[in-house]
């Protein structure tokens, strides 16, 4: 039996609109990061984030869809918190879900892929970060890494992206597995660091 390439060989293999997807449904499930604290503390507008995610999964299929890159672009750019404004840790998640969705329009307008790529650990960062603001320890180094890799909710981040990564690897881009994947993550409701939408 052959050993499967490691996780980021497989990802940098695929194609530019196979690495979009990925990256789209990634920003999706950030985005209750982002929503939750626009409420909570009155900030931006999760509005500006859901109209880029929309347009973002709509382009995914419909290739003639044209949207102003530029527009958007300073858009989420007006509704990105800085932290150091807020007393709250949410602005971080908020922060990565706005920079998430900026860093993938920027890579698609400039066709960078590897910045598409790069939104997988930005994620992950995102969760890793979370867990060392919520955790009671006084780990450092490797141990601190160790034990960010052990807990439930890194485990589930990185079983989430390895089974989207075989979806895309194994289905042919078509409107109904963009629709399917979309509806799929809207549905679970919880977001890369367990916030709800509701």
């Amino acid at each position: 039996m052959t050993k499967k390439p490691g996780f980021f060989k497989r990802l940098k293999a695929l194609e530019p609109l196979q690495k979009q997807l990925f990256a789209t449904a990634l920003c999706q499930r950030m985005y209750p990061n982002y929503q939750l604290f626009a409420e909570v503390c009155e900030f931006g507008d999760s509005q500006v984030l859901s109209t880029v995610l929309e347009l973002l999964w709509q382009s995914l299929y419909d290739r003639k869809l044209k949207f102003n890159y530029e527009v958007h672009l300073e858009r989420l750019d007006a509704v990105t918190p800085d932290p150091e404004d807020f007393v709250v840790y949410g602005a971080y998640p908020a922060m990565d879900a706005a920079v998430a969705l900026t860093s993938l329009l920027s890579a698609i307008q400039g066709k960078q892929e590897d910045d598409m790529v790069n939104i997988s650990k930005l994620s992950s960062a995102t969760v890793a970060n979370y867990i060392e603001a919520t955790i009671d320890t006084e780990l450092d180094g490797d141990a601190l890494d160790d034990f960010i890799f052990e807990q439930e909710i890194m485990q589930e981040e990185r079983e989430l992206q390895s089974s989207l990564l075989d979806i895309i690897e194994q289905n042919p881009i078509s409107a109904e597995l963009v629709k399917e994947l979309r509806k799929d993550i809207i549905a679970s409701g919880v977001s890369n660091i367990g916030i709800s939408a509701d």
